[in-house]
């Protein structure tokens, strides 16, 4: 059995349904290999594509998204989507092949040290030397993505270990440690904390999503009656309907929401990773009674001080805690719920042209199920999306807010059709983020799958002039020209849309998710709104 044989097998016996890169010279035995194995091999059109579908394929299932590149260039074009599911918490294996190690120990074509290219941005990071190890190696890699908290692990295959003979080896076991249960003696401490409390509130973050621990946080929620703000990435693990629903915190800007952490005097933080949110913008003079409550330690930040902390299971720390917590009366803050409510559905018969980002984002949400996914793209709509788009359950709108990578939209609607392929999956743009990896159009079409891609559309690159005017009244290097996304649209056979009434925004985005196929939604965009949100949250006054 060669190698490469043996490669495969051990990725067949850790569940990999797919893998997405592109072939070269270097990965031809693992190529090879795949033709026997039931895992699909998906090309993309470059491997940045690959790594983000890989990124969102794992943020959606739990499982490692798998991406294979070859060596030096391919490899290096896996950085971006690498680095973006590292650092927010999505497992993901990424291969790379590579030259021959008879030539690695001097200057020779196209060799670069992936290993250390890609430790900053890994949990674990190897080349395999010898072929007797790959059982060892796939299994550390798998285990180490997959283990709390997510993130990539980094395989580089030599060349000539790929094509050699190996002897009868086999995969290990599949095996991973079980999360160990909450202390009773912590989780009392913690209930007996928010029972003192005067106006306590829930931050919960990322953490919830990956530990499937939603159902558990608004019972937790309800018991207490404590109001709950989801950082971007944790939209959806309380319903923005729930009357507890404060809505997403995260922009730097003073929002409603933030209002209720000014008034609190505990912050519950449930599954809250550090970048998505610095306590400094939400505990900036110190003085929060901050609990933690996750599968790992708390980070050490002079802003994120703990009364108390819990590591251990989520849902069974909120249980615990719960059943030993006072419930709480109504406290001002609750108010926030119909206050923010009430602003997202201002512009809900708004007509004017073009479309105001608010009324984008009310569309949207009005033609999609509860179950369907977006995908947000980095960008000024960005803001936008996180702050107005009412999700209703977890994982229905991804943001990449940890790394916050551009160009992750159209491959991450890609994974989420592959990944849950019975729910709608619209990739939400600005026309920068769209073109920097719009070659993955290709790929959806060649795949069948049924995908809309909503541009944000304003010809520049509208979130740096937003800053920019902020910060100094003007903008410069901001602009840029687009095709003409409808006729783009068309050379891929897919179907293009072009808004040009603002009435006509709700009936194509119906019909483009009914077309079955790729659907592509040029949508020019008044951001001149941006100032304007500018100017009103620094006016804001609370409204508690």
């Amino acid at each position: 059995m060669k190698a490469s044989e043996l490669f495969v097998k051990c990725l067949e016996n850790e569940g990999v349904e797919y893998i997405f890169g592109v072939p070269g010279e270097e990965n031809i035995d693992v190529m090879d290999a795949l033709i026997d194995s039931p895992i699909e091999f998906v090309t993309t059109r470059h491997e940045q594509g690959a790594a983000f579908i890989a990124d969102v394929y794992g943020r959606l299932t739990g499982r490692a998204g798998v991406c294979l590149s070859t060596l030096g260039p391919g490899a290096t074009n896996l950085v971006t989507g690498v680095a973006d599911a590292n650092m927010d918490r999505a497992p993901i294996v990424a291969i790379a092949g590579q030259g021959s190690t008879a030539r690695m120990h001097k200057e020779s074509h196209q060799i670069l040290d992936l290993v250390n290219l890609f430790e900053p941005i890994s949990k674990y990071s190897t080349q395999i030397r010898t072929a007797e190890i790959i059982p060892e190696i796939i299994r550390k890699a798998f285990k180490t993505a997959q283990a709390e908290k997510p993130g990539c692990s980094f395989i580089d295959l030599p060349e000539n270990i790929a094509g050699a003979e190996v002897g009868n080896l086999a995969p290990l076991k599949v095996q991973a440690a079980v999360t160990p249960t909450a202390p009773i003696g912590k989780c009392a401490s913690v209930a007996e904390i928010i029972s003192k409390a005067k106006a306590p509130v829930i931050m919960a973050g990322n953490g919830v999503v990956r530990e499937q621990a939603s159902e558990a946080l608004v019972d937790f929620a309800e018991k207490l009656n404590v109001p709950v703000a989801t950082t971007f990435m944790a939209k959806g693990t309380i319903p923005f309907s729930h009357p507890l629903c404060l809505g997403a915190i995260g922009l730097q800007a003073h929002d409603y929401v933030a209002f209720g952490f000014d008034k609190a005097d505990v912050v519950i933080c449930v599954g809250v990773d550090m970048v998505e949110y610095h306590p400094r913008l939400w505990n900036p003079d110190c003085d929060k009674k901050i609990i933690h409550i996750d599968e790992s330690p708390a980070e050490v930040d002079q802003h994120y001080i703990l009364e108390a902390g819990v590591v251990g299971a989520i849902c069974d720390s909120l249980e615990r805690i719960a059943a030993k917590a006072k419930r709480r009366a109504d406290a001002p803050v609750h108010k926030l719920h119909e206050v923010v409510a009430r602003e997202i559905g201002e512009h809900s018969g708004d007509t004017e042209f073009p479309v105001k980002p608010q009324k984008i984002i009310w569309d949207l949400r009005q033609a999609l199920d509860k179950e369907d996914i977006v995908i947000s793209d980095v960008g000024a709509h960005k803001m936008w999306m996180a702050r107005m788009y009412q999700a209703e359950a977890p994982n229905t709108c991804i943001i990449s807010n940890g790394f916050a990578a551009m160009g992750i939209a159209l491959p991450g609607a890609i994974a989420a059709k592959l990944a849950k392929p019975d729910q709608k999956a619209v990739a939400v743009c600005g026309d920068a983020g769209f073109m920097m990896n719009n070659q993955e159009i290709e790929t959806a079409m060649r795949l069948g799958l049924d995908i809309v891609i909503l541009i944000f559309n304003d010809n520049k690159y509208g979130l740096i002039e937003w800053h920019q005017n902020r910060h100094f009244g003007r903008a410069t290097g901001i602009d840029f020209n687009n095709p003409d996304f409808v006729k783009f649209a068309e050379s891929f056979g897919a179907k293009g849309y072009r808004i040009e009434r603002t009435e006509d925004l709700l009936p194509t985005l119906r019909t483009a998710l009914g077309d079955g196929t790729v659907s592509i939604i040029d949508c020019p965009v008044d951001y001149r709104e941006n100032m304007k949100l500018t100017a009103k949250l620094g006016n804001l006054v609370s409204p508690i």
